[in-house]
């Protein structure tokens, strides 16, 4: 049984840290899609077309998708961490 339960520590933990990059370029790419969108929305209004608009729409619609993908990603970590606290529970 410890062998199983160590062996599953081991999926979790690699899972984790493929999740903790993940996490570490969502971040990045969602400051860079924020910035967007702020640029964005000072053209729209500094223009006032309806391009610059749809420009910023898609702009905040993008951020919003990044930033969902982010606290995805955070509830994942969050339930694997708890995951591997209880084998690691198991194992003492």
């Amino acid at each position: 049984m410890p062998f199983l339960v160590e062996r599953r520590l081991r999926a979790v933990g690699r899972r984790l840290g493929a999740l903790r990059e993940e996490l570490a370029i969502a971040d990045e790419q969602l400051a860079h899609f924020a910035d967007i969108s702020d640029d964005s929305r000072i053209r729209s209004l500094v223009s006032e077309t309806p391009l610059a608009d749809q420009e910023h729409r898609d702009a905040e619609r993008t951020t919003a998708a990044m930033a969902r993908h982010r606290a995805d990603l955070v509830e994942q970590i969050a339930r694997l961490e708890r995951e591997q606290d209880e084998l690691l529970d198991r194992l003492h």
